[in-house]
């Protein structure tokens, strides 16, 4: 296992001019031994960019990577350690589940009695235990994952262990069960693991920090709740969380807020904003709530739809241009379509933005 540091930028092109011509605009990072991470944005955002890179199988095109201080830069993935899982099985169909399993150990020497105890364990954690001697041809897809996942985990000196979307071919009953035994074995093996997702449940269940990026950018690192709570950019608050922030365009004259065009007498001085002008407010649906007509902090706002998912409603209303979401207990009364409710936006923990990154 290693410490990670990342000091890099990464263009396939050969003469980068602007901040769309990279991949990975220029970042600092650090991964710590033993620590879980997922790499969390949507397609072409950089996230298996970086997983490349770390891995060996992509140079950067300018700066470094070390592992534990050690300059690997241009060191292969063989040189560097590194046991990589890719979004479609990549095992031998001839061989037996035992003998995928234990292909990495017997190729660098490893004693056979060593080499049955560590299959054996890997074996027992991702529940194939009974499947050891069936040969890999005639199992399903999600098996066969589940082999390429232990071949990766099986290596006890390994400096990580690269997850490039693995859980796609998984039937999504499935996934959550996989992904609790990925937590567990990181509990137990104390492996650093770096898994690349567009899903924000498997990140955030999977991973104690995780790295939100976008257009080449890491915007933000951080634990599930320091995403939801805190985003530090408006990606982030639209990204996670379902559904995602509410934003509205706002202005404070050092006084006085506005928001929608509308003024919020009564809101106390806003730490932080000093003379802001104009600037954009966050606040998660879970945090607007119904108000009554002239309730500090709220907005008159038109109700164009309300569903009832089960577990809570999900009021939708239009504020000025903008569609405001609140997720309400079930039960709660609501104003009909077309009708005016007063919502709350503005409390502890509402958000400001200026130039979509988070105003301390």
């Amino acid at each position: 296992m290693a410490r990670i540091d990342l000091d890099l930028a990464h263009s396939y092109r050969p003469d980068p001019q602007q901040d769309s011509d990279y991949a990975l605009l220029p970042l600092k990072m650090s991964f710590v031994d033993g620590g879980a991470y997922a790499l969390l944005g949507p397609s072409g955002c950089g996230k298996t960019t970086m997983l490349n890179i770390i891995s060996g199988l992509v140079q950067p095109s300018h700066g470094t990577v070390k592992f534990d201080d050690r300059d690997v830069t241009r060191a292969s993935p063989q040189e560097r350690n590194i046991a990589q899982v890719f979004q479609f099985p990549v095992i031998y169909d001839t061989m037996t589940v035992g003998e995928n399993l234990a292909f990495p150990l017997k190729n660098r020497g490893v004693a056979p009695a060593r080499i049955k105890e560590r299959v054996g364990r890997i074996a027992e954690m991702l529940e194939m235990s009974g499947q050891l001697d069936m040969r890999a041809s005639g199992l399903a897809a999600d098996a066969k994952q589940k082999i390429s996942l232990g071949r990766g985990l099986v290596r006890e000196d390994v400096s990580a262990v690269l997850f490039d979307e693995p859980l796609t071919v998984i039937d999504p009953h499935l996934k959550w069960q996989l992904r609790r035994k990925l937590k567990q074995i990181h509990h137990e093996l104390k492996l650093t693991l770096i898994y690349v997702t567009h899903d924000q449940v498997e990140a955030l269940t999977f991973a104690d920090q995780v790295v939100v990026m976008t257009r080449g950018r890491a915007v933000q690192v951080g634990s599930a709740s320091d995403l939801f709570e805190r985003p530090r950019h408006t990606f982030v608050g639209h990204f996670i969380g379902s559904p995602g922030m509410n934003f509205l365009p706002a202005q404070w004259d050092g006084r006085l807020l506005s928001v929608a065009g509308r003024p919020m007498p009564g809101v106390p001085a806003l730490p932080g904003l000093g003379q802001a002008g104009e600037f954009t407010l966050g606040v998660r649906p879970e945090y607007v709530a119904l108000a009554r007509e002239g309730d500090v902090g709220a907005l008159p706002a038109t109700v164009t739809r309300l569903q009832d998912v089960g577990t809570y409603q999900l009021l939708t209303a239009r504020v000025g241009e903008v569609l405001l979401k609140a997720r309400l207990a079930p039960g709660t009364p609501v104003p009909g379509e077309g009708s005016t409710a007063w919502l709350a936006v503005v409390g502890p923990h509402t958000c400001f933005y200026k130039n979509e990154e988070l105003i301390a």
